[in-house]
């Protein structure tokens, strides 16, 4: 049985697993579990594949890199704790939508177009496999800037968490944490820098392919754009979210860049504690 076949059937087993398992504990955040873990076992099935070579080795350890540290972030966040793993925009989109539409959206988008979704950010891998070229200074620069993106991911939560722990703390003491959302550190340059770099490691995966082909364009390349557009859309309705939570929120979007880390404008007019202090 060749790679692509057996990753088709683990992610068929993993969507239908997860799927089962929302509708047995009402939670939704079963494919969040292991959106850090199957990537990992895809792409070292390709790797197996492909005969453990070079190129694919060194994917599937960045590959694997990555999923470590996604799922230490998300562990100490709760997010595998019975009860507290789940992502807080599906309760709101409960109270939006009736049951019946709900439980479509569980099936069709949050079980089978993640997995797909999961499984599509590792082809690239497949491209890869079976390459003439062997592995050289593109694959060197792609793993320098797979690392990179991946220290500016890391240090992106750490910022967040260390907010979030410190807005625990005000809260706990009596007080009204001040400013509400962060906008320090990366997140002065970019309002979801952790987004940013998620997104970035992955288009350099598909880099490999390029590395080892020679051609720009495969149909691999989906899996990265999907992902994009995913995030996109995620981080409209979390800005819907927040904008709602907090009235300096427009202040902040109106200044710093969405994704992509950049200079952040002149600020305006304040409009609250926290544009002030900003």
């Amino acid at each position: 049985m060749n790679p692509f076949t057996v990753s088709l059937i683990l992610c068929a087993a993993i969507t239908a697993g997860t799927w089962l398992a929302s509708v047995l504990t009402h939670e939704h955040s079963w494919v969040d579990r292991i959106w850090s873990v199957a990537p990992i076992a895809y792409v070292w099935i390709f790797a197996a594949g492909d005969g453990f070579s070079p190129r694919l080795v060194l994917m599937a350890l960045l590959v694997t890199a990555w999923g470590i540290r996604l799922t230490f972030n998300f562990a100490r966040k709760g997010g595998y704790r019975p009860g507290s793993g789940e992502d807080y925009r599906w309760a709101i989109l409960r109270g939006r939508m009736p049951g019946w539409a709900f439980a479509l959206f569980n099936i069709a988008f949050i079980s089978i177009f993640q997995n797909a979704l999961i499984f599509a950010i590792t082809l690239p891998a497949l491209t890869a496999s079976g390459s003439a070229t062997p592995i050289g200074v593109w694959d060197l620069v792609l793993a320098i800037a797979f690392v990179a993106f991946l220290v500016g991911e890391t240090v992106a939560d750490q910022q967040q968490w260390e907010f979030h722990r410190w807005k625990q703390a005000e809260r706990e003491a009596g007080r009204s944490p001040e400013p509400g959302f962060l906008q320090s550190g990366l997140f002065r340059v970019s309002r979801h820098p952790n987004f940013f770099f998620e997104q970035a490691q992955w288009w350099v995966l598909y880099g490999f392919a390029i590395a080892a082909t020679g051609v720009w364009l495969h149909w691999t390349i989906a899996g990265a754009v999907l992902l994009t557009a995913l995030f996109i859309g995620s981080t409209v309705f979390t800005e819907s979210i927040s904008s709602q939570r907090y009235p300096d929120y427009r202040e902040y979007r109106r200044r710093t860049s969405m994704l992509v880390p950049w200079f952040p404008r002149p600020a305006g007019l304040p409009t609250g504690a926290s544009a002030a202090r900003s």
